[in-house]
Formats: C-alpha cells, structure tokens, sequence
C-alpha cells in the first residue's frame, strides 16, 4: 500500500512573526529594509518594506528569498562558487528571480526546507544579519 509522506510548513503566523524579527533587528541596525518571505515552492508569504527602504530592495529581498529557498543555500554562498566558474557565473545569473547578493537565507525545520528569507536595504552582512533575526524567532518559537 502507498502512503503519503507528511513534512512541516511555513504557517502564515510564524512567517509574520519572522518578518517582524527582520524589522526589529533592522530597526537596532538603524537601516530601512525591505524583507520578504516565501514558502518552499517560492510562493510569497510575507512581504514588508518599510518606510524609507529603497525602492529597489523590493524586489531585491523577494528574489532574495526565492533564491535561497530554491537552492536550499544561503545566498552568500553563490557569487565564490561562479567566481571560479565562468558557465555558472554566465548561466544561473541570468536566470529570472537569481540572485547572487547576502542576505537570502533557506527556512529548515527537522531537516525540511519549508521557505527563504530575503532581506534587502543595508549593506549584504546587515541583510543577512535581519534575514538570522527572522530565522531565530522562528527556532525561539518552535522551542529549538
């Protein structure tokens, strides 16, 4: 007999409760970001940009966090390995919602990818240092 494998997922009041972690780190950082958080198939949670984030950070922070969770890596991780790579730097960069900079984060819980956390608006170490808020609040709250 086939059975179903059940696996965890991102609730829509843990992602709020992420994002908010996001905002407050930012907030102490004193930067104005934009952070977006998405389910394991890429589809957008949570998005908030708050006021005075760059524009751009918008969409940043989304492609961000599609990314992470596409690939189950941070996004940092990407630019040293298609630096020593020419095909990867000239192939997956070019890919729509790619990208390469700090501060895309996956969301695991029990070894499952349940989404990514993009942050966008401070320099790449700040993004990624909000986008760890979020992933913290989320272990804080799942008691790990």
């Amino acid at each position: 007999m086939a059975t179903l494998n059940s696996k965890p997922y991102l609730s829509e009041e843990l992602a709020l409760q992420m994002a908010q972690a996001a905002l407050e780190k930012a907030r102490e950082l004193s930067i104005h970001i934009a952070v977006a958080i998405v389910d394991d198939g890429g589809n957008l949670k949570v998005f908030v940009r708050m006021d005075r984030a760059p524009l751009l950070s918008s969409r940043v922070s989304q492609d961000k966090a599609y990314t992470a969770a596409s690939f189950n890596r941070p996004t940092r991780e990407w630019y040293p390995r298609m630096e020593a790579n020419p095909q990867l730097l000239h192939g997956l960069n070019k890919l729509d919602r790619m990208n390469i900079l700090t501060g895309g984060l996956p969301i695991r819980h029990e070894g499952h990818l349940i989404g990514g956390i993009g942050v966008s608006g401070g320099t790449g170490e700040q993004d990624e240092l909000c986008s760890q808020a979020g992933i913290d609040r989320l272990n804080e709250l799942l008691g790990q």
